[in-house]
């Protein structure tokens, strides 16, 4: 059953945030509430500590690395806590912490070094690249630790400095993980507020950070890119996506079931790229929503911390209004929960995966992102209408087909796309969407030089 809303509530030191449970409900432990007048202070202290970023980039890459020993070596402690706040099964949490730690020794090792420039005229040039300044990274509470890492780990390899906002629902696991960073770093290089609106609206306005890197929705997006067009600073912007799992004639459905099930259902749907909705030719229509059905009714749902649990709970008070809205609606339009689609007994956010059937192309659960444990499949006719319905949607984060595909995935808008398997990212390429999806690159190189700004030098060519 959903549970309530944190409050603010007044702690010894000031206003504190309950953190709660979503397994249970409860608040388990407080964190601080940043008040937004006193981010100057912050922003302030992150702009003298840039100073010391501006050193050899070998120290850097040898604080990084150090660093990320040290998320290794507390994974033990970080694993638990991340459960309880964001309520995902241990073994994943583990698995976001260890990805954590390979994305900084990446950035680590990516260290731009001078560039020649070669055009035939009588000097010598070459490009050397400069730290931005404060960077300002506000991340969602769905992968808190490895989007925040995905923030900060290019940014500080760059040699820039970050303020960095967790999610209220989660800041409990990035407090820590920072702290534990910044036992490898200088003095304010890496700091954490935490708080409710407006913290983040002022964080991205603050005239001393120049560069804003969101992860969230498209509403908010927007806010924070207006936020920072007041000063000019650079945003990076990753706004979710609808992604469509387009099944061709070739496939066979229960070789494919288990990924593209979890492909949807891992963390609770809770996942930017995670499948949104499955367009399945008509011949295969009845097999691939029986297969998709059966995985759904016997996925174990339930705590974190339980050692049997496949999927845990629905994050927090927003999500679980969100999901009862999207079917609620799509049973109104026709549609059927073919497997799941309720509330479990007892406390908690905990829901039965879905499994929608026979529903409308124009519902909002199709059309829109859900972001919850719920799955629409759809049938089509022709291979051409299938890629239509993909490509009509206002977001373009990423998709994936399954079959013998490479002429369908050049068909795809959007930024990333699979053949015959989905969401496997390696940390060297390049992730961003198109339309709605948001604005920027993160990833590889790019996501690293997008923190670095081009400093030329010309000097006579003296040969």
């Amino acid at each position: 059953m959903p549970i309530p809303q944190p409050s603010r509530t007044p702690g010894i030191h000031g206003e504190r945030l309950p953190v709660l449970h979503p397994a249970t409900g409860e608040a388990f432990q407080m964190a601080p509430h940043q008040q937004p007048d006193k981010l100057d202070a912050v922003v302030n202290q992150a702009q003298e500590a840039r100073h010391s970023r501006r050193a050899d980039p070998g120290a850097r890459t040898t604080t990084l690395l150090a660093a990320a020993d040290a998320v290794e070596a507390a994974g033990v402690g970080l694993a638990p806590l991340l459960t309880r706040e964001q309520g995902k099964p241990l073994a994943e949490s583990y698995a976001e912490i260890a990805r954590a730690a390979v994305r900084l020794r990446y950035f680590a090792e990516l260290v731009p070094g001078p560039q020649p420039i070669t055009d035939g005229q009588p000097v010598r040039s070459e490009i050397r690249r400069r730290p931005l300044g404060p960077v300002a990274a506000i991340v969602p509470w769905n992968y808190p630790l490895q989007l925040t890492s995905a923030e900060f780990a290019p940014a500080l390899a760059a040699g820039n400095t970050v303020v960095l906002e967790p999610s209220p629902f989660t800041p409990l696991a990035t407090r820590l993980l920072a702290s534990v960073i910044s036992t490898a770093l200088p003095e304010d290089v890496l700091t954490v507020v935490t708080g409710r609106e407006p913290l983040g609206a002022r964080l991205a306005s603050h005239p001393g950070i120049r560069h804003v890197t969101f992860t969230g929705s498209v509403p908010t997006g927007r806010a924070v890119a207006k936020g920072a067009a007041a000063s000019l600073a650079r945003v990076t912007l990753e706004l979710g996506g609808n992604d469509a799992a387009i099944l061709l004639e070739d496939m066979d459905v229960e070789r494919i079931a288990d990924g593209l099930f979890w492909a949807a259902f891992r963390n609770c749907g809770q996942v930017c790229m995670a499948v949104k909705r499955v367009h399945a030719p008509a011949r295969l229509y009845s097999q691939v929503v029986e297969a998709l059905a059966q995985r759904a009714k016997t996925a174990v749902v339930g705590a974190g911390l339980d050692p049997g649990s496949q999927l845990g709970p629905v994050n927090n008070a927003p999500a679980p209004a969100r999901v009862e809205r999207y079917t609620t609606r799509a049973r109104a339009e026709g549609a059927r929960a073919v497997a799941g689609g309720h509330w479990l007994d007892g406390p908690g956010n905990f829901y039965a995966p879905a499994i929608l059937a026979d529903v409308p192309f124009d519902s909002s659960v199709v059309t829109e992102e859900q972001f919850g444990p719920i799955l629409p499949v759809l049938p089509y006719g022709s291979l051409d209408e299938a890629v239509e319905a993909a490509n009509d949607t206002g977001f373009g984060l990423a998709g994936c087909d399954l079959g013998l595909a490479d002429a369908v995935a050049d068909r795809l808008e959007c930024g990333t796309a699979w053949i015959d398997h989905h969401a496997e990212l390696s940390l060297a390429q390049p992730f961003a969407g198109i339309k709605e999806s948001g604005v920027g690159v993160a990833g590889g190189p790019w996501g690293l030089y997008g923190k670095l700004r081009p400093f030329v030098v010309h000097r006579p060519d003296e040969a």
